[in-house]
């Protein structure tokens, strides 16, 4: 081959190396978000009146840098998000490398480990504990395992595919004893998780009831709970949680998205 054939063979070589490298880029930094109703409610639209803050924490990012995905699904737990195929493995066969999880569960795995409507409970705790049942939905015997166990099965998967993971705490419920928010101990069991899993992670249960006490429980009952529902936030409420998420995003640039969220 010619000098000048070669020279214009790298040029174009070059080119191409130069074209993709921009491509690859531009591409939209991904994150997920997986939960139960108190991250997205419905089919996320607010037509019950009940949101979740999944549903808005796009709002607070760069949208030209960031996509997000929420697949949080009403109803689920952690051992019922992990081993509904159709849910958690569609999500797996769809992450790549670099992608972010979000994920809070804990509301619904204090449910019954066995019943006939939706066998969704979980073992107290973050331990490796585990029953064998027989569940009436699947009609088979299943292996459930602790609260803890499922959320650390989740971070593994998300490391096998080259993703991220961070933990939330769960939101805490509208529950009050005196000027103070009850919490629950689903979100040390989730801190316990996530540092045994080396997850990153959101306190997200003591940020939100901070800023319930900071406005009241009136406040709080009138804007951001319906008045028969303690646990489903109504749009302010959602609004509210979904801000403290980024705030803390923001305010933490070890997780990886301090970058994207608008000043």
């Amino acid at each position: 081959m010619s000098r000048s054939k070669t020279i214009t063979l790298l040029c174009a070589i070059f080119s191409m190396l130069t074209l993709s490298s921009f491509l690859i880029k531009q591409e939209k930094q991904r994150i997920y978000i997986i939960g139960d109703s108190t991250v997205r409610n419905g089919q996320g639209n607010g037509s019950n009146g009940q949101w979740g803050w999944g549903s808005f924490l796009a709002d607070y990012m760069d949208g030209e840098k960031v996509e997000v995905f929420n697949k949080a699904l009403g109803g689920t737990s952690s051992r019922s998000y992990f081993t509904n195929r159709s849910l958690w493995q569609q999500i797996l066969d769809s992450l790549r490398p670099g992608d972010i999880v979000l994920m809070q569960f804990g509301h619904n795995d204090s449910s019954p480990i066995v019943d006939s409507a939706r066998a969704r409970g979980t073992i107290r705790g973050n331990s490796d504990d585990y029953q064998e049942v027989n569940n009436p939905l699947l009609k088979q015997k299943e292996m459930v395992y602790s609260y803890g166990f499922y959320l650390r099965r989740f971070v593994k998967n998300i490391k096998d595919r080259g993703a991220r993971a961070i933990i939330c705490s769960p939101i805490p419920r509208n529950k009050w004893e005196g000027n103070e928010v009850v919490k629950s101990d689903y979100a040390k069991w989730a801190e316990e998780a996530a540092t045994q899993s080396a997850a990153d992670f959101i306190p997200l249960q003591d940020l939100v009831a901070t800023a319930y006490q900071q406005q009241g429980q009136g406040y709080v009952n009138t804007h951001y709970f319906d008045a028969k529902d303690a646990t489903h936030t109504l749009k302010d409420g959602a609004v509210l949680n979904a801000k403290l998420v980024a705030a803390y995003l923001s305010n933490n640039p070890k997780l990886g998205l301090a970058q994207w969220i608008k000043k």
